[in-house]
C-alpha cells in the first residue's frame, strides 16, 4: 500500500506513536513561525522554558498584526519581540515586511519540511508541499526547544481537482465551495490532501489560497504536492535549489475521498457572519456595499491584486464604496509598482495600506455598523472586523473588484458581459522583485546569549496557575452556544490587541463580545470558588491565540463542558490547566443554564483512571455524564495547572 505525502512527511518526521487515526503522534519539527500577536506570549514561554538556543532548523518571528502605532503600547511590543528574537536566536521580520504567511512561503518554505506556527493560517505553506501546522503559542516554544510536537493522529481526506477553473472564478472559489459542502467543522481531526489533473492549472499561491483557508474547514493542516508549480515559484523566487519533488504514490490510499470538477465553479461568497455560510454570488446579487477590502493571507500573491488591478484600470470605484489595498508582502507590493498596477489601484480610488494583516485582524479598517464589507479575507466571525454589528462577506478579488466598481454585490461575469469586456491576461513577472532588507537575521548563539531583551511596562509575566483541585463546585457563569470563536473569547480589534502581551489588561476583554458582565462577575469568582462556561459544538473556533484560553483562566475558569471543541483551543486549554469536558449525551448541554452550581469531585484520580466523570447539577437534581479526550500526558499537565507548571526542563 503506497503512501500519500502527508504520510510520506510524518512517517520521515515520526519520533513517536503510530500514524494510526486517532492516536497520540510525535513529529519532529523543522521550522516555527511566530507572529506579533501571539509572539509576545511565545518569547515569555521561552523566557520560562529557560531556552538558550533554538534547535530547529529555521525559526522566524512576524510583525503584521499590531502595526497601528496610536500609542506606545505596540511599539513597546515591536521592541520586546526584536529584543527576544535576537536572544533566543530567531529570525525577525521587521514590521511592514508583510504577512508571515506569503513572506514565509516566498523566503523560508521548502517542500517535505515540517513546520508549527501560532497561527491558525500556519496551514497555507501546505502549498509548496511541507506539512504545516497551527498550534497555541506553548507548542511553539516546546519545538523551537527541541520537543516534538504531539497531536492527535488525523485522517487523510484525499480531494481530486479534475479540468481547469473557468474565467471570472480563481482558487478562493475553490476553498469556498468546500466550505459550502462541509461547514467549518466539516474536516476536523483530518488533513486534506490534494492530488489530481487539475493542480496542474493551479500555481502554488493559488495553491495558498486554498491551503490557508482549510483552517476554516477545521482540518489539522492541508497538503499539496511539491511539483513544477511548486519549482517554478521558487525559481522565481531565487531559491530553486530548495526545490524538492513530493508527490504521492500511484497506490496510495486516503481514509475519505472527495472530488471537485474545477470547470463547474462558479463565484461564491460566504455571507455574514460565518465562513460556512456559502452562497452563490447570483444568489444575492444587488446587496448594497459600502467597503471592499484586498488583501490577507487568504488571498495573498501577485496575481490577486493584479486581476483586481486589470479590471478596475481605467474606471472608477462608486463614491459610496471605500476601496482598500492590504498588500501582503512588500515584495508583492514592489512587483505590483513595477507592473503599473499600483497606479491603476489609485487612479481607481484605491486607498493602499501597509503589508500586514490590518482589517482581516480588526487594526483598522472597521467597518460603518451594518454596512456590508466585501473582503478577500479567511474569516468574518462577529465582530472581527472591530465593529460590533459588522455585516462581513467573503469572496475572490474578481468578485470583490466588480463589486466596487458596481456598489453592490456583483458576480463579476455579469459585470463583464454588461460591459463587454474579455478576462484580463495578466503578464506577471517571472522572477519577483526579492528584497530580504527587512529580515533580521539571528546572531550567533555566543553572541544571543548576551543580547537584553527589552520589557516595556506594557509587558507583563506570565501568570501561575494552581494545581487543579480535587474537588470543584462552581457556578455556570456563561452558557453559549455552537460554534462560538476564539474572536468571541478574546477579541480581535485596536481596542483589544494592544494588550496581548499584559494579561491582566486583556482578561477584561475576554468574552465581552458575549457577554459584557463576564469579566466582572468572574472575578469574583476567580478569588473563591472558581467557575464552569458551558459551550456547544466546535467550541473555540478559529483564531490559535492562546489568550482564549489563559486570560479566562486567569479569570478563575476551572473547566468548560462543551458537546465538541475545536482542535487548537482545546489544546490549549489544557496547556494551561483547564479542564475540557464533552457531554456524553449532547441533549444534556440543554439541561444546564446559566447561573447553576455544579460538582465536580474526586476529580484527580477520575481523570487519571477514566475518561468519564460525572457532573452534578444539585439545583436541578441532575447527574450528567462527561468525557475527557486528554493523554497520559496531558493529564498531568492539566492536574499541575499547565505544562509550564509541569514542566521538566
Amino acid at each position: 500500500m503506497g503512501q500519500c505525502v502527508a504520510h510520506e512527511i510524518i512517517d520521515a518526521h515520526l519520533v513517536g506513536g503510530r500514524m494510526k487515526p486517532g492516536e497520540e503522534v510525535e513529529i519532529s519539527i523543522d521550522q516555527t513561525l511566530t507572529q506579533d500577536a501571539t509572539g509576545t506570549l511565545v518569547m515569555q514561554e521561552l523566557e520560562a522554558l529557560k531556552l538558550d538556543h533554538p534547535r530547529t532548523e529555521v525559526s522566524v518571528q512576524y510583525v503584521d498584526h499590531n502595526l497601528l502605532q496610536t500609542d506606545e503600547k505596540n511599539a513597546e511590543d515591536h521592541e520586546f519581540l526584536r529584543t527576544a528574537a535576537l536572544r533566543y536566536g530567531l529570525w525577525f521580520s521587521k514590521p511592514g515586511n508583510g504577512v508571515s504567511h506569503p513572506t514565509h512561503m516566498q523566503r523560508f518554505g521548502i517542500p517535505g519540511k515540517t513546520m508549527a506556527g501560532s497561527d491558525s493560517h500556519t496551514c497555507a505553506a501546505g502549498s509548496l508541499g511541507m506539512l504545516a501546522i497551527g498550534v497555541g503559542g506553548l507548542e511553539v516554544a516546546l519545538a523551537i526547544a527541541g520537543h516534538p510536537l504531539r497531536l492527535r493522529m488525523p485522517e487523510i481526506w484525499g480531494v481530486e481537482l479534475t479540468g481547469r477553473l473557468p474565467h471570472w472564478c480563481s482558487a478562493k472559489d475553490v476553498i469556498l465551495e468546500m466550505l459550502r459542502r462541509h461547514g467549518v467543522a466539516g474536516a476536523v481531526n483530518r488533513i486534506i490532501e490534494y492530488h489530481g489533473p487539475g493542480l496542474a492549472t493551479l500555481s502554488a499561491m493559488d495553491r495558498h489560497v486554498i491551503a490557508n483557508m482549510g483552517a476554516e474547514l477545521g482540518a489539522t493542516t492541508s497538503v499539496f504536492p511539491a511539483d513544477a508549480a511548486v519549482r517554478d515559484f521558487l525559481r522565481s523566487e531565487g531559491r530553486e535549489g530548495d526545490f524538492t519533488a513530493l508527490d504521492a504514490d500511484a497506490d496510495a490510499v486516503y481514509d475519505v475521498h472527495e472530488s471537485i470538477d474545477l470547470t463547474k465553479m462558479e463565484p461564491l461568497i460566504a455571507t455574514p457572519s460565518s465562513p460556512g455560510n456559502v452562497r452563490r454570488v447570483r444568489d444575492i446579487a444587488e446587496e448594497p456595499v459600502s467597503q471592499v477590502v484586498i488583501g490577507s493571507s487568504a488571498n495573498p500573491g501577485l496575481r490577486d491584486f493584479a486581476i483586481v488591478a486589470a479590471m478596475v484600470a481605467g474606471r472608477q470605484t462608486v463614491p459610496s464604496v471605500s476601496f482598500d489595498i492590504n498588500p501582503t508582502s512588500r515584495e508583492i507590493y514592489s512587483d505590483l509598482t513595477l507592473m503599473g498596477a499600483t497606479r491603476d489601484l489609485i487612479d481607481a480610488g484605491a486607498r493602499i495600506h501597509q503589508s500586514g494583516c490590518m482589517g482581516c485582524i480588526g487594526m483598522g479598517q472597521a467597518p460603518a455598523p451594518g454596512r456590508n464589507s466585501l473582503r478577500t479575507m479567511p474569516r468574518n466571525f462577529p465582530g472581527r472586523s472591530g465593529t460590533r454589528e459588522d455585516a462581513v462577506w467573503l469572496c475572490s478579488p474578481e468578485t470583490a473588484a466588480a463589486s466596487a466598481l458596481t456598489g453592490v454585490i456583483t458576480d463579476p461575469r455579469d459585470w463583464a458581459a454588461a460591459e463587454d469586456i474579455i478576462y484580463p491576461q495578466l503578464q506577471l513577472p517571472a522572477q519577483a522583485a526579492v528584497n530580504t532588507a527587512m529580515l533580521v537575521e539571528p546572531l550567533p548563539a555566543e553572541r544571543a546569549r548576551h543580547a537584553v531583551v527589552v520589557k516595556g511596562p506594557n509587558i507583563s509575566s506570565l501568570p501561575e496557575f494552581p494545581p487543579l483541585p480535587d474537588r470543584i463546585e462552581a457556578p455556570v457563569l456563561l452558557k453559549v452556544g455552537d460554534g462560538l470563536s476564539t474572536d468571541e473569547i478574546s477579541p480581535a480589534g485596536a481596542r483589544a490587541l494592544p494588550y496581548r502581551s499584559n494579561i491582566p489588561k486583556l482578561a477584561q476583554f475576554t468574552f465581552t463580545p458575549v457577554d459584557g458582565t463576564y469579566p466582572g462577575r468572574a472575578v469574583e469568582s476567580s478569588s473563591t470558588t472558581g467557575h464552569f462556561v458551558v459551550g456547544g459544538d466546535n467550541y473555540g473556533q478559529g483564531s490559535s491565540r492562546e489568550h482564549a484560553a489563559i486570560t479566562p483562566r486567569y479569570l478563575g475558569l476551572r473547566a468548560v463542558i462543551a458537546k465538541s471543541f475545536a482542535r487548537i483551543h482545546w489544546q490549549n486549554l489544557a496547556n494551561y490547566g483547564v479542564l475540557a469536558l464533552e457531554f456524553e449525551n449532547p441533549r444534556d448541554y440543554d439541561a444546564v443554564q446559566k447561573g447553576d452550581v455544579l460538582i465536580l469531585e474526586q476529580l484527580r484520580e477520575c481523570i487519571r483512571s477514566s475518561r468519564h466523570l460525572m457532573v452534578t447539577d444539585p439545583s436541578r437534581n441532575l447527574r450528567i455524564p462527561v468525557q475527557h479526550r486528554l493523554s497520559a500526558r496531558q493529564v498531568d499537565d492539566v492536574l499541575a495547572g499547565g505544562v509550564i507548571a509541569n514542566w521538566g526542563g
